[in-house]
């Protein structure tokens, strides 16, 4: 049977965190996922392949990403010609920090952070260039406190840079959404219980007591984000996770997470994820292995 491969990472009970630098001529390990929070950078990287849960994206020269919550990733040579990769890879405990000590008004927009990373999070080019000298350098201290200090100035620097975005939809990570008023949290729990059947404003208005003009731009206020596309994104969710974790048919996938006509599924998902759903699990099913 094809799955995704679970990761043992080398990370020891006693330690903060495990880094590996290393320069290599192609990528070759498969899509997998683990427990721990994984910072990953790549150099030298134009044209390859990453994935990030239900995200697939070609990259330029410089990649930088943040994982957590187990989500599925990896990365694939694809148009990749380079034969100087470097990748630097630092994995740490989802309880290193702690909950009481992330809780605190000064480590905010790190929390923060390390909560979108469920979804995967990749940083700007300019991100990467504020952090590229201390990643460098976290690489030739030694282990000890000073290096500790060192990945939490980096963690700081990308936290307070707030130049990410997300990967993966939340439907696909399986995540709950947090931070969101309960009028927001509301409705977002109605679209998720009753995302394969025909969502309609005016039930969504009577929910929180508005009316649909007054409730549209509250949802875009304080989204982001149309409640169309907040449907369309939580439906396209959970068809990539059916593409991934089964066989089931296209057409079924597309009737079974709400849409209603799979020519409009196969449009929406190309314009929204960059492939079709034929070959968007083409590109899974190359990166599993047997077991």
């Amino acid at each position: 049977m094809n799955k995704i491969i679970t990761e043992i990472t080398p990370l020891s009970e006693k330690d903060c965190f495990y880094l590996i630098d290393r320069y290599k001529d192609r990528f070759t390990y498969p899509v997998h996922r683990h427990a721990e929070y994984e910072l990953n950078f790549v150099s030298n990287c134009d044209g390859a392949r990453r994935v990030v849960g239900d995200s697939i994206e070609t990259l330029g020269h410089y990649d930088l990403v943040l994982i957590g919550n187990g989500i599925e990733h990896g990365w694939e040579q694809h148009e990749c010609t380079s034969d100087k990769i470097r990748e630097i890879t630092i994995q740490f405990s989802p309880d290193l920090f702690g909950e009481t000590f992330l809780a605190k008004t000064q480590l905010s927009s790190i929390r923060r952070m390390l909560e979108n990373s469920s979804n995967g999070i990749a940083f700007t080019c300019e991100g990467i260039m504020r952090v590229f000298n201390k990643l460098d350098t976290l690489t030739k201290i030694e282990s000890g406190f000073y290096r500790m200090l060192e990945l939490m100035s980096i963690l700081h620097e990308l936290a307070e840079d707030g130049h990410y975005r997300r990967l993966s939809s939340s439907s696909f990570a399986s995540m709950k959404p947090v931070g969101d008023s309960r009028r927001v949290r509301k409705v977002k729990d109605y679209i998720n219980a009753h995302y394969k059947e025909d969502i309609r404003l005016n039930d969504l208005a009577d929910l929180v007591g508005m009316t649909p003009t007054a409730f549209s731009r509250f949802f875009k206020l304080r989204t982001g984000r149309s409640i169309s596309d907040y449907v369309i994104d939580i439906r396209l969710g959970h068809a990539t996770r059916q593409l991934v974790d089964s066989t089931t048919s296209v057409s079924e996938i597309c009737y079974g997470c709400g849409f209603n006509n799979v020519s409009n599924f196969n449009r929406i998902f190309k314009k929204k994820k960059g492939n079709s759903p034929k070959v968007f699990r083409e590109i899974y099913q190359h990166h599993k292995v047997l077991v």
